[in-house]
């Protein structure tokens, strides 16, 4: 009797385990379209707010399609490169490989008084996890127009304040170039001078978030010099 109760328990269990596993197989791949699209908007609502402007979960694809009217990708030499589509490149995935193999996605925006953006993705490390955004840039492939950044699991209240209006409105207007050097843009601590074209103040509390996002924006936006350069107006 007991031997028949044991091997009833565990046919029980093993039925439930695969009734389980099957359904939660099938609900991860109903909801897999959902969760894509998504991340396509949440994609096209950053690009957005780099540029000033804000979106809705039911704008977002129409606000796209309006302000952003071109995207390529690069190679390290600043060459466009032809049959890759600049929406679906991963710089996560891009980051791993060299540099000669690696895709550079660009994306042209056009503002309501006709002013050319370009908006270049940025992939770096936090204190926690990965930090990421847009920065978009006036057509002398110089000036930063606006930026927008986001992160995995930094510090509430601290590293986590990399994504606020406070911290983020510090870089519009900033250089990348020093003649035609490019230096970036140096989050310090201790805070820059109200007249300083290359550098902002770090976030309080947050040091090595924003050492990380200084690197990130070093690395990132350093792969782009060859093209920034050839086409500066």
């Amino acid at each position: 009797m007991k031997e028949f109760s044991n091997r009833y328990i565990f046919i029980f269990s093993a039925v439930m385990v695969i009734v389980v596993a099957t359904l939660l197989s099938l609900a991860a791949t109903l909801l897999q379209p959902r969760q894509q699209r998504n991340l396509e908007i949440e994609k096209k609502k950053s690009m957005l707010e780099s540029i000033g402007i804000a979106s809705t979960q039911e704008t977002t694809e129409t606000l796209y399609d309006k302000y952003i009217r071109e995207s390529f990708v690069l190679n390290a030499k600043g060459e466009k490169v032809d049959g890759v589509e600049a929406f679906k490149v991963a710089l996560s995935i891009e980051l791993k490989k060299p540099l000669e193999q690696q895709y550079l996605p660009v994306f042209n925006a056009t503002t309501e008084n006709g002013e050319k953006i370009t908006i270049l993705p940025v992939e770096g490390k936090g204190l926690w996890g990965p930090i990421y955004g847009y920065v978009s840039l006036k057509s002398d492939m110089n000036t930063i127009y606006g930026v927008t950044y986001d992160h995995k699991g930094e510090t509430p209240g601290l590293g986590a304040e990399i994504n606020t209006t406070p911290f983020e409105s510090m870089f519009i207007g900033k250089k990348l170039y020093e003649a035609d050097k490019f230096v970036s843009i140096g989050v310090l601590k201790g805070g820059a001078k109200k007249d300083d074209p290359h550098n902002v103040d770090a976030i309080s509390g947050g040091t090595i978030t924003s050492k990380g996002l200084q690197k990130m924006l070093l690395d990132c936006i350093g792969k782009y010099n060859d093209y920034l350069l050839k086409n500066r107006n």
